[in-house]
């Protein structure tokens, strides 16, 4: 057998061995029985895949323990649907490998079908219930993104001291939180969903408060307005990117079009309170 090829058998050996394991070890954690059959069925089929490599290889290998542990944690934190999602778009990579081998091994090509069953199996796992409350998240994070990204913007020029900026800002994302946690509870309450009301509000609530004092952080920091201001605006773009690649993992999502259309709203009421600021400043004498 070629070098290149024996030494890519032993990537993908390796590669199903490591994934057996981690589909195994998560299937532990999953209460829905059905939810868990499927994930144990794969970690069956990875490790069948294993064996199947093996007999051409006639070597035995390690699974990737770093590999198992940043799935494990990832899976634990941030959930099962995205961390398994996140391990498939690996196995996606693998399928390319899969076609080149196939040409020396034809049963490389059934593989490369399995793993793609598997995506599609992996389908319904999605009923996490951090999954379902998305919705609830995304107000959240929106509203402090969008809404206090500007109103931050327009404080700065209009007061240009980080003292009453801060204390502005502190206030406008307190009353924020509790209004929006409130506003998800009686919506949530009025409409026929499964979602539970307070579990509703306490997303929502949650999700806008730690974006507001992400975002009013470097005022607290800094003395420079104009560094605080850049800082602000970066940490919300940050703030956009983790979102938009959690749930373009986790929901199959375009990641580019959100995040892109997130920032373009965000960064664009920025620059005009930000202007309103300018002229609030001349129009009404504001000296501090």
């Amino acid at each position: 057998m070629d070098k290149g090829i024996k030494h890519r058998l032993l990537q993908a050996q390796k590669s199903e061995l490591t994934e057996h394991i981690i589909y195994s070890r998560l299937a532990r954690y999953i209460k829905n029985p059905h939810n868990r059959s499927i994930v144990e069925t794969i970690s069956n089929d990875e490790l069948d895949h294993h064996n199947q490599w093996k007999k051409f290889t006639r070597k035995s290998v390690k699974p990737s323990r770093l590999k198992i542990g940043f799935f494990l944690f990832i899976s634990r934190i941030l959930g099962i649907t995205f961390g398994i999602k996140l391990m498939e778009r690996g196995e996606k990579k693998a399928q390319l490998s899969y076609d080149e081998i196939s040409t020396v091994i034809p049963s490389a090509k059934k593989i490369s079908h399995d793993e793609e069953e598997h995506e599609k199996k992996l389908i319904s796992l999605i009923d996490e219930e951090r999954l379902s409350y998305t919705g609830a998240i995304v107000r959240g994070l929106n509203e402090a993104v969008v809404e206090l990204t500007g109103a931050l913007s327009g404080l700065t020029f209009a007061f240009q001291e980080t003292g009453f900026i801060l204390a502005a800002g502190l206030i406008t994302g307190l009353a924020m939180s509790l209004s929006l946690g409130g506003s998800e509870y009686l919506a949530t309450k009025s409409e026929e969903s499964h979602l539970t009301p307070i579990k509703a509000a306490l997303y929502t609530g949650l999700a806008n408060l730690i974006t507001v004092f992400l975002l009013i952080f470097p005022y607290f920091l800094l003395s420079n307005i104009y560094i605080a201001l850049a800082w602000m605006i970066g940490n919300a773009v940050i703030v956009i990117y983790l979102y938009n690649f959690y749930i373009s993992v986790a929901k199959d999502l375009s990641f580019r079009k959100e995040f892109m259309e997130m920032v373009l709203v965000s960064l664009g009421i920025a620059v005009i309170t930000f202007v309103i600021g300018v002229l609030a400043r001349e129009f009404f004498h504001i000296e501090i």
